[in-house]
């Protein structure tokens, strides 16, 4: 049995694996998500004229001013501001040609038509020049970007209706086991529900990934094998459970019945040492372990990395963020860890459950802490390496 490998390792032999897969026309409204395949460029300039940040008055020189008119955002002054004149405006209206300054409302004494103000404006105060957000032709996001919510507005703000992105990767989870039940209402005490396929279904659709899900599959290799046929053909099969060393860890085996080319097996990290990565026929295969800590830090790790490099994204591998440790940590053990923990006023506060079951500690955890093999102590305060893992805190 060979030695598992260090984790820079298994990411640079995973990700040589992987090619990006074709691009498609994409509605702009069903991009989020979205790879682009190509610069999303401007159409359009933003602002198209000078606008008012504020509402009050467009004026031209010094005051006092008279009010000669109005300009609405949709509905622009027709006319030109000559020195001492003012014309009302709102915010996000266009400026009128010669007004040089905003005379904020709060700030503006008004009688009849004539204005002055409590405090003089300076000259282009509260202006938003035209192009300052960006100008026609403009790349405004690069290729390998994800488009997010706020990418969204800004695609249909540049004028955008279509964008070209990469097809959303088709991923198939296989949950394994003789235990696992599917309905967890309706399970025995000797059993367990099945909940990695759930948890691995939603971080795969969060990244973008169109998810079939197959399970819970009884531990025969008859039945493994007829999970794998109906999983043919898909861009990546992720399976939880049964990679491991057991009488009844069937997925290595059946693999080499198939014919499938076993890449790597075995990682130097914990939890999740058991991980597999094959390739049969084309299609990438990630075998996961089977305890849902486990399962979820190689999903975290090497699933969502895997979809993210066939969604096309520039940057696929998790960046950790250095946060200072809360409490302190003792000396590390010879495989790498990543260990659950709160973010706690801004602090790494480590959770002192580590067994890979124990899915409430997990489900507590905003973080995990990245611990090398062998590490020394960590005392409170010490900056650590800690990957975000978006359990619903607010950092």
């Amino acid at each position: 049995m060979t030695a598992p490998i260090p984790l820079e390792e298994a990411w640079t032999r995973l990700l040589a694996m992987i090619t990006p897969l074709e691009s498609e026309m994409v509605a702009v409204d069903d991009a989020v998500g979205r790879v682009l395949a190509e610069p999303l460029v401007a159409r359009r300039t933003q602002p198209w004229a000078d606008l008012s940040a504020m509402d009050g008055f467009a004026c031209a020189g010094e005051g006092p001013w008279r009010i000669t008119g109005e300009s609405r955002a949709g509905q622009a002054f027709d006319g030109v501001v000559t020195s001492g004149e003012a014309v009302r405006i709102s915010t996000g209206a266009a400026v009128p040609e010669g007004a040089d300054r905003i005379l904020v409302v709060e700030e503006a004494l008004v009688e009849g038509h004539e204005l002055a103000a409590t405090e003089a404006p300076e000259p282009g105060r509260h202006i938003r020049r035209r192009g300052f957000d960006f100008a026609s032709g403009d790349i405004l996001m690069e290729a390998g970007q994800r488009v997010s919510p706020a990418g969204l507005a800004l695609a249909r703000a540049s004028g955008n209706g279509t964008l070209t992105a990469l097809r959303a990767p088709r991923v198939t989870l296989i949950e394994c086991g003789d235990e696992l039940v599917a309905d967890p209402l309706e399970c025995p005490d000797d059993r367990l529900p099945a909940s990695n396929g759930a948890m691995l279904g939603a971080m795969a659709s969060q990244a973008g990934a169109i998810v079939q899900r197959i399970g819970p599959v009884a531990d025969r290799k008859s039945a493994l094998r007829e999970a794998f046929e109906t999983a043919r053909g898909n861009d990546l099969i992720v399976t939880m459970g049964g990679a491991s060393v057991g009488d009844h860890d069937l997925v290595k085996p059946v693999l080499e019945e198939l014919g499938a080319e076993l890449t790597f097996w075995r990682v130097a990290i914990r939890p999740g040492k058991p991980l597999l990565v094959a390739r049969w026929e084309g299609t990438l295969i990630l075998g996961l372990p089977g305890n849902p800590v486990s399962s979820f830090v190689t999903g975290k790790l090497f699933m969502l990395p895997t979809i993210g490099v066939l969604s096309g994204e520039a940057r696929p591998l998790p960046v950790p963020i250095p946060i200072p440790l809360r409490g302190s940590l003792p000396e590390g053990g010879p495989r790498r860890e990543f260990r659950r923990a709160r973010l706690v006023d801004g602090e790494a506060c480590p959770i002192e459950q580590r067994d890979s079951s124990a899915l409430r500690a997990l489900a507590q955890a905003d973080l995990l802490i990245d611990r090398p093999a062998h590490a020394g102590e960590a005392k409170a305060g010490t900056p650590v390496p800690c990957y975000w893992i978006a359990n619903g805190a607010n950092a």
